[in-house]
């Protein structure tokens, strides 16, 4: 009896340059084997769960709940009777314990590999130590070597602590087309190994490839929201700046390009950025890259080609400009505005010197008033209204038991509503100094199952910043099916 784990399903169009594919895959654990017999039916469950995750819903409310009322303004105060009461209980910060399969040590490997006469001792040649997986490779990839094409086998490998072999993926020849392809190895939970194959196919017309370039992206965002969706300007800019390398920083004075793969999404699903890479389009040379995955019980979040995450910043950046003015910790009680009577009254009326705290959680963003305000993660409005201290208020609820808080809002998105589901990077809300606030501000939350995180906390490891171990095929297979041709060692 065999028991059989499916990774998710992507597919790739060619639009300019870049070829699209089309998945017919064969699963095999510990020697069984099974076909689908029509193209897509192996993974047709697996596919619908993925697309159901990136659907976006619209969820008819009622004028009862109170959250809401356009007529009334943005900025009219108002309660809800249905209010969950557990979105404002004030919890202390306490340890955060990482989900069990989350994976801190973790590292990528890739290369094209020149071919030999040995080719099935491919393991061994990047590194996997490992006999059995040694053994597996040999008796499965037969026919696979057989189909090879060029001079090197790309390869894009992953690695966990202690150099535990976490996933192999390896293409047929280092040539993108409709027979291109990409085999993935992976670790079975219960023992024995998984094999996914992927064939490039002119059946999809979801991605295409886009070049723009990398001066524009930093400096001209208007050229760049002529050619992708709003949020994907402000995704793309913010990727890029983290993945910017900071050694090659005149690049911008080049004719470097960056190079996207993207979905622009229908009524249906989002529009997502799958893959970026800064190029130099006359050498091929990739300076740096970031590959989209999704990802099952948490948001999908952005990995680099060495499986670095680059979410922590995601979910710091409510703002298109911003200041921190204050973070996590303990600040003044009582009225923080400064008080007007002279110096010798109020120590007269106040001879207990000891000054009273009360624990400030979250980070507030100096901004001046009707600053844009975006979502940090795809999520869905829980909360829109007015809340007492923190003023006019915005609440999301992201998978994996997340929350994030945007407050003191001047006002909001007028299209948004109690329910809506939002994407990463939409327009929901503009600064203001609402509620509790001594100035224009945003005072931005973000909680895991009500406790709140300080995201800035060198300490602070969450799910949604480790690369787990049922991810890393994903990524060894986009690495190698949506990124540029790997160079040969």
């Amino acid at each position: 009896m065999c028991t059989l784990t499916l990774l998710d399903n992507p597919r790739v169009n060619k639009k300019a340059s870049f070829s699209s594919w089309f998945i017919k895959g064969v699963i095999i654990f510990s020697g069984c084997a099974f076909l689908s017999s029509t193209p897509g039916l192996t993974y047709a469950a697996q596919a619908q769960g993925s697309d159901q995750a990136r659907k976006k819903v619209t969820v008819q409310t009622s004028k009862q709940l109170g959250f809401r009322d356009k007529s009334a303004g943005p900025d009219s105060k108002i309660s809800s009777m249905s209010l969950n009461p557990s979105l404002f209980q004030r919890k202390a910060p306490d340890k955060l314990m990482l989900d069990s399969d989350a994976n801190l040590d973790y590292r990528v490997a890739q290369g094209c590999l020149r071919r030999s006469f040995n080719e099935d001792n491919l393991p061994e040649s990047i590194g996997i130590i490992n006999r059995q997986f040694s053994e597996f490779f040999k008796t499965q990839t037969k026919t696979f070597f057989d189909r090879m094409r060029g001079d090197c086998i790309p390869y894009a490998v992953t690695f966990g602590s202690r150099n535990r072999f976490d996933s192999l993926s390896i293409m047929n020849g280092p040539i993108q087309d409709s027979k291109t392809e990409v085999w993935t190895f992976t670790p079975s939970a219960v023992g024995g190994f998984l094999i996914q194959q992927d064939y490039l196919r002119d059946e999809s017309k979801r991605l295409t490839e886009i070049r723009i370039p990398l001066r524009d992206v930093l400096y001209d965002p208007r050229k760049v929201s002529d050619q992708l969706p709003v949020e994907l300007v402000w995704e793309l800019n913010s990727l890029i700046k983290q993945i910017y390398p900071e050694k090659n920083n005149s690049l911008e004075n080049t004719n470097s390009v960056v190079r996207l793969i993207v979905d622009f999404g229908d009524r249906e699903n989002w529009a997502q950025i799958w893959a970026v890479e800064i190029i130099d389009p006359a050498t091929k040379e990739v300076f740096a890259n970031a590959f989209w995955l999704e990802r099952s019980g948490i948001p999908g979040g952005f990995f680099t080609g060495t499986g670095e995450s680059l979410e922590r910043s995601f979910w710091t950046n409510p703002l298109s400009y911003r200041r921190i003015s204050r973070g996590v910790g303990m600040v003044r009680a009582g009225n923080s505005k400064r008080s007007k009577a002279p110096a010798s009254v109020a120590k007269a009326s106040a001879p207990d010197t000891k000054q009273r705290y009360r624990a400030h959680m979250g980070i507030d963003y100096s901004a001046p008033i009707g600053t844009p305000v975006f979502s940090v993660a795809n999520g869905k409005v829980a909360h829109i209204g007015y809340s007492g201290a923190f003023g006019n208020l915005i609440v999301l609820e992201h998978p994996g038991s997340y929350h994030t808080y945007y407050a003191h809002l001047n006002s909001y998105n007028v299209e948004l509503e109690l329910g809506n589901e939002v994407r990463r990077g939409l327009e929901i809300g503009y600064v203001g100094s609402t509620g509790r606030s001594t100035g224009p501000h945003l005072h931005f939350e973000l909680r895991k199952n009500g406790v709140y995180v300080d995201p800035y906390g060198s300490r602070t490891q969450l799910d949604l910043w480790s690369m787990r171990d049922n991810e890393s095929g994903q990524l060894t297979r986009e690495i190698l099916l949506l990124g540029s041709p790997i160079k040969q060692n």
